[in-house]
Formats: C-alpha cells, sequence, structure tokens
C-alpha cells in the first residue's frame, strides 16, 4: 500500500442522501470499492456528508473495512477486534489511535523492506506466501500484546490462566516476536545475489 502524499490536498467525495458516494475531483460516481481501491494507491481523500458538509470519512473508511472483512479479507482477527471493542470508553482510550498509527506506519515498513528483499533474493517472482502470513500472523499478535499492556487488568482469555505479570510476559514475548522477525530479516538479506 502507497503512503498518501502530501504536496496534493486530498480529494473531495461527497456522499449524498440516496448512499452515492461523488468524487469531485473525476466528477464521477464511485463505489466503496472505488475507495478501497484509493486507499491501496495511496490517494489521499476526505468524505464529506452533501447535506450537512459533516467530515464522515471515519465511517466511510470503517465501512470499507466491514465489507472487506465480509468478503472473508479477514485481517482483523476476533481477539484484536474485543481487545479494541474493550479500550472504548476505558481511561487508556485516548492511547489507542496513535499507538495503533504507529504499529501499522512500522508494519507497512517492515512490508516493505521484506518485498523488497524477497525481490531482490527472488529476481522479481514470489513463490513464498507462506513467510509473509507467518509475519503477519506475527505482528498481529505483536500488536494483541502490545495491547495487553494497556489493558494488564483485564481478565484472563477463556481457559487460561493469568500470569503472574502480564506486563513482564507481554514485553518478554514481544521482544522474542521481535528477535524471529529480525533473525528472518537477517537470513533474507544474507542470501546471495
Amino acid at each position: 500500500m502507497a503512503e498518501p502524499t502530501a504536496a496534493q490536498p486530498p480529494v473531495t467525495i461527497k456522499k449524498y442522501a440516496n448512499r452515492r458516494l461523488y468524487n469531485t475531483a473525476t466528477s464521477s460516481y464511485v463505489t466503496l470499492e472505488n475507495l478501497a481501491q484509493m486507499v491501496k494507491e495511496g490517494t489521499d481523500f476526505v468524505v464529506f456528508d452533501a447535506k450537512t458538509g459533516e467530515d464522515i470519512t471515519r465511517p466511510v473508511l470503517t465501512q470499507i473495512i466491514v465489507e472487506e472483512e465480509g468478503k472473508g479479507q479477514n485481517l482483523l482477527p476476533i481477539s484484536f477486534l474485543r481487545q479494541l471493542i474493550g479500550f472504548y470508553g476505558d481511561s487508556m482510550q485516548w492511547l489507542v489511535p496513535g499507538y495503533l498509527e504507529n504499529a501499522m506506519r512500522s508494519f507497512g515498513r517492515n512490508q516493505e523492506q521484506m518485498r523488497r528483499a524477497m525481490q531482490d533474493a527472488f529476481g522479481g517472482m514470489f513463490p513464498f506466501a507462506v513467510p509473509f502470513e507467518q509475519m503477519s500472523k506475527q505482528n498481529i499478535s505483536m500488536i494483541e500484546q502490545a495491547m495487553k499492556i494497556w489493558a494488564p487488568f483485564s481478565p484472563p482469555p477463556p481457559g487460561g490462566v493469568a500470569a503472574s505479570d502480564p506486563q513482564a510476559d507481554a514485553i518478554a514475548d514481544l521482544k522474542r516476536q521481535v528477535d524471529v522477525l529480525q533473525r528472518q530479516l537477517n537470513a533474507l538479506n544474507d542470501k546471495p545475489k
């Protein structure tokens, strides 16, 4: 996924009462699928309610995620969704958006480094999707563990036993996972070109 460019102002999308979305830059109606593609291309946009002028970008982006998840593009594990819901109304809620934004930015950088390493190692061919799936799962797991640090007094998982020091266990687990990722990156960088 490309990063939005700061040089150009965001494209304005207007949402009408009939739920149609209008791209003012192209003077055409668009769908949520078109907006999802714009995100993937790094095109920044804002969505306004055509009648009230209210910025509704967040609910529209959330709707895109819900639709993608409904198509079977399950990126958000159930345990992560439960933890995220648990933060609404929590005293630490204000930390979550910034933390998730930084974690996803870091994940994006790591993902791009891995893509380049794989392209260098395999001449542009992409035969091994499994390592990326494993890394994605590890990264999601790291995010989940980090979120547990912010909620050390949450109940233990179903059928699980509460750790003696949840914060220390979570940090130790994160360190182990970072070490695994670092070893994988080093192994890819050490392969002959």
